[in-house]
């Protein structure tokens, strides 16, 4: 762990630079730029809110202000888009760079950091919008919104084990990538971020139990909507289960590391 712990902070300044021409790469004719990272998400949020609470009259219980529903719809999609953004890249991440990882000698595990950290950017400029539409809907920053980097800190960690974990299986196994997409669009559904959590039937609320990802979205919600910090004890298991996923990723990449390279 310490050596690469070391070797990363090494290679900070080559992260830093890869990141950097990553997120230019992306969007490099692109006469927006940087603001779709922004916009997509947004909008795919806007549409949620459009569809749920106009058209089929979703709404928050023990409320009435119309922006309640948006609001906390675009709080769980901004947790969830971190989550599955961080995950969806890090499984490809080693065939996508196949071609560096022949012909530059650096640590492999930078690559899922270059990933993550881009995420985190993007999630970060992300919340700034965001924070500029709450406002038009009356919904101020408060003093919780401060929980927020504690969320992000716990969602990186959760998905950042489990991509690495991932993105080694997907090299020497290539279904990986697809049946993840699979997973991805249920977990989405079995996570509450376009119903609330008290609208689950008694016999399913069980499975809500056992989802890392349900106090994570919920921290996002309760911070921005509602303005309140999140319980202690429910973030004990997304800490547990991020450092056991973030020590079982590297173990795993450690061992596999040395034919990741001949198999790509």
């Amino acid at each position: 762990m310490l050596e690469t712990a070391f070797a990363v902070w090494k290679f900070r300044t080559f992260i830093l630079a890869s990141i950097r021409g990553e997120l230019k790469g992306r969007f490099a004719r692109s006469s927006l730029g940087a603001m779709w990272f922004i916009l997509n998400p947004l909008a795919q949020a806007a549409i949620f809110a459009l569809v749920l609470s106009e058209v089929m009259g979703a709404k928050l219980p023990g409320t009435t202000d119309k922006a309640a529903y948006p609001v906390y719809l675009m709080s769980g999609m901004a947790a969830w888009g971190l989550f599955s953004e961080i995950i969806n890249r890090s499984v490809n991440v080693f065939i996508e760079f196949a071609p560096t990882l022949k012909k530059i000698a650096f640590p492999r595990i930078c690559l899922p950091i270059i990933v993550g950290g881009g995420a985190l950017l993007n999630h970060a400029l992300l919340l700034c919008a965001m924070a500029v539409v709450f406002a038009f809907y009356g919904h101020f920053p408060g003093t919780s919104w401060l929980a927020i980097p504690l969320g992000m800190v716990l969602i990186s960690a959760m998905a950042f084990g489990l991509g690495i974990l991932l993105g080694v299986f997907n090299v020497f196994v290539r279904d990986v990538g697809q049946v993840l997409s699979v997973v991805l669009q249920i977990w989405f559904w079995l996570t509450p971020v376009v119903y609330p959590l008290n609208v689950v039937p008694a016999n399913l609320s069980w499975m809500l139990a056992f989802n890392p990802m349900v106090p994570l979205v919920q921290l996002y919600q309760g911070a921005l909507l509602h303005d309140q910090w999140p319980p202690v004890t429910s973030l004990i298991f997304p800490v547990v289960l991020g450092l056991l996923l973030v020590a079982l990723g590297l173990l795993v990449f450690r061992r596999a590391s040395p034919e990741l390279v001949d198999v790509l």
